[in-house]
């Protein structure tokens, strides 16, 4: 068994869950692929630090090195470690990966104009949630009768509530689907649906939408859900709780303003003075 192999084993061991280990792993592979060798030395690492900045923005290569340094670390190679790049907090978000409510609503219509049913009520699921896509397994039949689901990931258990809106969504669409029990969202094969599966059929949309595909992807719903909650309740304490978050700081990234008009008109603060 390769070194790569007993690494995936080893985080599967410490209940990573399988989004994080596949990520990992292909991190790894990556780095791997890049020194040659399966034990690499401090000077190879730096030098893929130096590629990786060259190639891929800084929150990427970020990513991938803290990917790089767990399997060193797993090797017991800790001085071969390298240490992450310094990035300014940003405050803005691009307007590129925006996606409005305006968009959103879209995206819920085209998908029901192509008969995508299915498509329609996990997206309305994810933005009145806010949940991970690896959370959606956990909506049930029967957590429709309480309203309330109980999720159980990384040694953790956190709590998501339906709004009585959804609900009524949900129960129409077991209705239709013949649902009774379980997981509501599977595949025709009956297993929970998949980052893949969401993530594909979104993408079909944005040319009937007109909406950038660069906006159309799982996650950008999550943060429309913590935006909106945000701009109405000004609670970001609140809004980690529903969120997930353990700490506030991660929350903070979601409530990033986006549009250069927003920022425009935050800084006018009548400190210019006239020149007339």
């Amino acid at each position: 068994m390769n070194k790569l192999k007993e690494y995936e084993n080893f985080l599967l061991e410490q209940e990573f869950s399988m989004n994080t280990v596949q990520k990992y792993v292909r991190d790894v592979r990556k780095f791997l692929e890049y020194a040659g060798t399966e034990e690499p030395e401090k000077k190879i690492t730096l030098q893929y630090k130096e590629y990786l900045l060259d190639h891929y923005q800084i929150s990427s290569v970020n990513s991938m090195l803290a990917s790089m340094n767990s399997y060193l670390k797993y090797l017991g190679k800790n001085e071969c470690c390298v240490r992450s790049c310094r990035i300014q907090r940003q405050i803005f978000r691009s307007d590129s990966l925006e996606l409005s409510r305006e968009e959103y609503q879209t995206l819920i219509n085209t998908a029901l104009k192509k008969g995508k049913y299915r498509l329609s009520c996990i997206m309305q699921t994810i933005g009145s949630t806010g949940i991970r896509i690896s959370e959606l397994q956990y909506i049930t039949v029967e957590a429709l009768e309480t309203g309330i689901v109980h999720v159980r990931s990384k040694g953790k258990e956190r709590i998501i509530f339906l709004t009585s809106s959804l609900t009524k969504l949900l129960q129409a669409y077991c209705r239709k689907e013949g649902r009774t029990d379980g997981c509501i969202f599977i595949t025709r094969s009956g297993c929970p649906v998949d980052r893949k599966n969401i993530w594909a059929e979104m993408k079909s949309l944005c040319q009937m939408a007109g909406i950038p595909k660069s906006k159309v992807f799982p996650h950008n719903l999550r943060h429309l859900f913590a935006c909106c909650f945000y701009e109405k309740e000004k609670d970001l304490v609140r809004l980690a709780d529903y969120l997930g978050h353990s700490n506030v700081e991660t929350t903070r990234r979601y409530t990033m303003i986006s549009g250069s008009g927003v920022w425009q008109k935050q800084l006018e603060l009548g400190l210019m003075v006239s020149q007339e």
